[in-house]
This record gives C-alpha cells, sequence and structure tokens, in this order.
C-alpha cells in the first residue's frame, strides 16, 4: 500500500509550472500586441492630431492594457506571484535611486539625440501643437493612462514575468532580449532606437536592484514628464 502511495503521489518535478512553456506563451503576447502596433501603424495613416486631448485616446489605452494584463496573470498562473513580478523593496533604495538617476539621464539623452532627427515623439501623435485648458480632463484622463497604467502594465509584463522567464538564460540575454522586445511592442520605427535603449535601461535597473518598483517609477515619471513637457513647450 505505501509502494503505491508512493507511485501514485505527483512528484515535485510534475508540480513545477512549465518555464519554458510559459515562456513561450509570453513571446506570443508580445508578439501578437507588437504585430498588432504595427499593423496599425502602417495601415492607419498618420495619428490624430493631439490625441492627448481626446477621451477616445485613453479610453483605447485603458482597455488594451486591461487585456494585456489578464493576459499576463493567466500566462503567470502557478508562480510564486512575488517572486515572478519582483514584487519586493529593493535591497538598497539609495542604489536604487542613484542607479535609476543613471538610468533616467542615459535616457533623457538617448532621446534628446535622437528625437530631433527622427521625430519619435510626432510618429506617436503625443505630441499636440500646444496646450489647450479647454481639455485639461482629457489629458488628465490621458496622463493617468500613460504614466501610471501603462508603465505598472508595461513593468509587470517586461521586467516582471518577462525578467523571471528569461533570467535563467543569464541576465545580459535577458536585458538585451527584454529591451529590444519592448522597443517592438510599441509598433513604431521612427522611435524605435530610443524605445531599445528605454527598454535596456528599465531592465538593467531591475537586474541590479531584484525589485520592479524602481523601474515602475522610473517609467512612470519619464512618461508623465514627457507629456507635460509635450504640452508646456
Amino acid at each position: 500500500m505505501r509502494g503505491e502511495g508512493r507511485a501514485g503521489a505527483e512528484s515535485p518535478e510534475a508540480r513545477r509550472p512549465d518555464l519554458k512553456r510559459k515562456l513561450v506563451w509570453w513571446f506570443v503576447l508580445v508578439g501578437v500586441v507588437s504585430a498588432v502596433s504595427y499593423a496599425g501603424r502602417f495601415t492607419g495613416g498618420k495619428p490624430p492630431k493631439n490625441a492627448l486631448f481626446l477621451y477616445s485616446t485613453a479610453a483605447s489605452e485603458l482597455i488594451l492594457f486591461a487585456i494585456i494584463l489578464t493576459f499576463v496573470f493567466l500566462i503567470a498562473r502557478g508562480l510564486p506571484t512575488r517572486e515572478a513580478f519582483a514584487l519586493r523593496r529593493p535591497e538598497s533604495w539609495s542604489k536604487a535611486i542613484g542607479l535609476g538617476i543613471a538610468v533616467f539621464i542615459t535616457i533623457a539623452i538617448a532621446n534628446a539625440a535622437l528625437n530631433p532627427l527622427l521625430h519619435g515623439g510626432r510618429e506617436q501623435g503625443l505630441t499636440p501643437s500646444g496646450w489647450e485648458p479647454r481639455h485639461a480632463t482629457a489629458f488628465g484622463i490621458n496622463l493617468f493612462a500613460f504614466a501610471i497604467v501603462g508603465p505598472v502594465v508595461e513593468e509587470l509584463t517586461f521586467r516582471g514575468l518577462g525578467f523571471y522567464l528569461l533570467q535563467p538564460y543569464g541576465q545580459t540575454f535577458a536585458i538585451v532580449v527584454l529591451g529590444i522586445m519592448f522597443g517592438l511592442w510599441h509598433g513604431l520605427v521612427e522611435a524605435l532606437p530610443v524605445l531599445i535603449v528605454f527598454g535596456l535601461g528599465l531592465a538593467f535597473l531591475r537586474s541590479r536592484t531584484d525589485s520592479i518598483y524602481p523601474g515602475m517609477i522610473l517609467h512612470a515619471t519619464f512618461n508623465g514628464a514627457a507629456l507635460i513637457l509635450a504640452v508646456a513647450t
């Protein structure tokens, strides 16, 4: 009877989530979003002018982020949530802040150097012609969507689950793959180099702090600052 009990019991190996299978599904999710983004880029024509002043822009982004997050959680099902998404404080906040500032400066330099040549902000349709007070509420909702919800969802997707699944193949490999996939995720051409640098920097920060929170803060700060400067200048 004891022998039968041992034979019928499920081994730890059998209960262990199939990380390779989950990684394949993660690539499928990122690939589908990237393909849809590029399809929209090449078939949708010129982005709507002053998209940040449209309620429809925020609504579509919030719906998309909700769908993406649902699939991310489905892929992560069975994994230890805290580990899979790096939901832990960094060992040293002072170190994390220092690294975050360095990454922020690097991204800002890359953006300042490349944006005048490539016009990534204009390609996204997120560079308004000027501030329009009558659209302040719509802008506020868009700011919430792009500077809060977006960074949280994208960090959970890339520097959370993505990094967790890619890390067994080496941290350098994970950083490079996440940087490239993050750039492609947005479906842009002119802005692609800056987005890859952005993705590399955030993945590097995640690898050095062992936490998702510094990247979330940096991502939200950068997006928020970029949107505010877009309407202020």
